[in-house]
C-alpha cells in the first residue's frame, strides 16, 4: 500500500457491490466484495489482542452471515484449508449457510490453566489463546445468537503405532497400565487441534516486515481473495486458509507447564509420504516414531512428553513440488551436495516452513524449559530459544533408525547446520553420499 486511498470508501457506495445474475435465494441480490472502516453500518466487535483476560480481549468474530458481515472483527474464515469444503457444502445445498453448531458436551477434556503468554501479544500471534473453550469464555454472546466458533479442540484418545508395539516387545517401554495400557503398545494420549488465527501486527514483526507489506503480499499472492486485507486496516486478525497443528501429550497434561519435571519434546513438520506411507527417502517417519517413544518414556519416568505435528507438507512447499524435487534428484544422480540445489531450482527457496510462528503453541502450553529436544533442526532450535524458552539437551535420531536412502537428506542437513553428535561432512564428501537410483523400475512400468 503506497497511500491511504485504498482505505477510503468509494464515493458511490454501489461500487462496493455487483449484481449477481445467479444469486441463490438464500443470499441478498448484491454481493459485498469488501468493506471499509467508517462505512455505514460497519461496527466491528471490539477485539484487543493481548488483553489480560478473555472478556476484555473479546471474541474472534469472522462470520459473514446475516448482520455479522458488518460486525466482523476478523478476516478469512473458520476451518483453515477446510473452509473451501464448507463453501462447497453450502453450494451443494447440504449445509445451511446460517447453521449454528450445538456445542453441548464439546468442552475440553482437560482445562488448560491460563498462562501469562495468553495476554502477551508478542508471545502468541498465530493462534487464538482462548479458542479452545469459547463456550466458557463467551457463553453469553453465543446464547444471544452470536456466531462464535472454536479454533481449537481438546480431546482424549488411544493410539497405536507399530514402532511403539515393537518398543514394548523389545523392553524399551514398559506396560504401566496408565500411559502404555497393554502389551500391543496401545497408548493413551491427550490431543489438541489448533487452527491458525493470525494477529497481523505480531506476524509482521516476527518476519521483520511492516504490516502494510504483509497485508499487500497476502492479498496479491492469494489471488486477491481477501480484499479486506487492503481496505480494512482496522481489522488486525486474519484466519488464513492453511493447515494448523496437533499437540499430542503423553502423561498428565498438567505436567507440561511444570518446570520441576522433565519435558521431552518433538516438533514435527508433516511428511505424508514418510509419516503415513513409510517412504524411506527421508528420516521423517523414523524420527517421529523415535520422538513419540521418547516422549512416552519421559512421561513414564514422571515427566512429560509432547509431540507437536505441524501441517507443513514438503517443507511447506507442498507435495507436488516435493515430488518434482524427487524426480530431479533421482534423474540427476541424487548426491547430498546437490540436495538443496534441486529444491531451489524448482521452488526458488530451500525451505518455506519459517519457524518464526512455531513457538506460539509452546507458550500457550506454558512451556518454559525443554529438557530433551528431539530434533536436530537448527531453525527450530533457534526459533524456540529466541522466543525465551530454554533447551537443555538436543537429541539426534539414532544412527540405526536412519534408512539407507535418506542419508542424502540427513547428511546434507547436517552440513547446512543441523545438530549432530556424529560426523559433519564437507561438500566434497557430500558429493560421495548417493541415494538409491531407479534401476530395474522398467521391469515394473512396462
Amino acid at each position: 500500500m503506497t497511500s491511504d486511498d485504498t482505505n477510503v470508501p468509494p464515493k458511490d457506495a454501489e461500487t462496493t457491490a455487483v449484481q449477481s445474475p445467479t444469486s441463490a435465494s438464500r443470499y441478498s441480490k448484491h454481493i459485498v466484495l469488501t468493506t471499509y472502516p467508517g462505512q455505514s453500518g460497519i461496527d466491528p466487535v471490539p477485539l484487543e489482542w493481548g488483553a489480560p483476560d478473555a472478556e476484555s480481549r473479546g471474541p474472534v468474530v469472522v462470520s459473514r452471515s446475516g448482520a455479522f458481515v458488518k460486525r466482523r472483527n476478523a478476516m478469512g474464515a473458520h476451518g483453515g484449508s477446510y473452509s473451501i469444503y464448507n463453501a462447497l457444502a453450502i453450494a451443494a445445498g447440504d449445509l445451511d449457510p446460517n447453521f449454528r453448531p450445538n456445542f453441548v458436551n464439546t468442552e475440553p477434556t482437560f482445562d488448560f490453566p491460563w498462562q501469562p503468554a495468553w495476554s502477551d501479544k508478542t508471545k502468541i500471534v498465530s493462534m487464538d489463546p482462548y479458542g479452545h473453550d469459547v463456550v466458557k469464555y463467551f457463553s453469553d454472546k453465543i446464547n444471544a445468537g452470536w456466531d462464535i466458533r472454536p479454533t481449537m479442540a481438546v480431546t482424549r484418545a488411544n493410539m497405536k503405532l507399530a514402532e511403539i508395539g515393537e518398543a514394548v516387545r523389545d523392553g524399551l517401554l514398559e506396560v504401566d497400565g496408565s500411559i502404555v495400557v497393554d502389551s500391543t503398545g496401545e497408548v493413551r494420549v491427550t490431543k489438541v487441534a489448533v487452527e491458525p488465527v493470525w494477529y497481523l501486527p505480531g506476524v509482521a514483526e516476527r518476519f521483520g516486515v511492516d504490516e502494510p507489506t504483509l497485508r499487500r503480499t497476502l492479498f496479491e499472492h492469494t489471488g486477491g481473495s481477501y480484499p479486506e486485507l487492503i481496505t480494512r486496516p482496522d481489522l488486525k486478525v486474519f484466519l488464513p486458509p492453511i493447515g494448523g497443528l496437533t499437540v499430542y501429550i503423553f502423561g498428565p497434561p498438567e505436567r507440561v507447564s511444570d518446570e520441576n519435571v522433565k519435558l521431552a519434546l518433538r516438533i514435527h513438520d508433516e511428511c505424508n509420504g514418510s509419516d503415513v506411507f513409510q517412504s524411506d527417502i527421508c528420516t521423517c517417519r523414523p524420527y517421529l516414531a523415535f520422538g513419540i517413544r521418547e516422549a512416552i518414556r519421559e512421561a513414564q519416568n514422571g515427566g512429560s512428553g509432547v509431540v507437536i505435528y505441524f501441517r507443513k507438507e514438503g517443507r511447506a512447499l507442498g507435495e507436488v513440488t516435493k515430488y518434482l524435487v524427487y524426480n530431479a534428484r533421482k534423474r540427476g544422480g541424487d548426491t547430498a551436495d546437490k540436495y538443496f540445489t534441486r529444491t531451489e531450482n524448482i521452488a526458488g527457496v530451500r525451505d518455506m516452513r519459517f519457524q518464526a510462528l512455531m513457538p506460539d503453541i509452546l507458550h500457550w502450553l506454558g512451556i518454559k524449559k525443554i529438557d530433551r529436544m528431539l530434533s536436530m533442526s537448527n531453525m527450530k532450535h533457534d526459533a524456540i530459544v529466541e522466543s525465551g524458552i530454554k533447551i537443555v539437551e538436543r537429541i539426534p535420531i539414532p544412527e540405526d533408525m536412519i534408512p539407507d536412502d535418506s542419508r542424502v537428506e540427513i547428511d546434507a542437513k547436517i552440513n547446512a547446520g543441523y545438530f549432530t553428535t556424529g560426523k559433519a561432512y564437507t561438500m566434497e564428501e557430500l558429493a560421495q553420499v548417493r541415494g538409491r537410483g531407479w534401476e530395474k523400475w522398467e521391469d515394473i512400468t512396462h
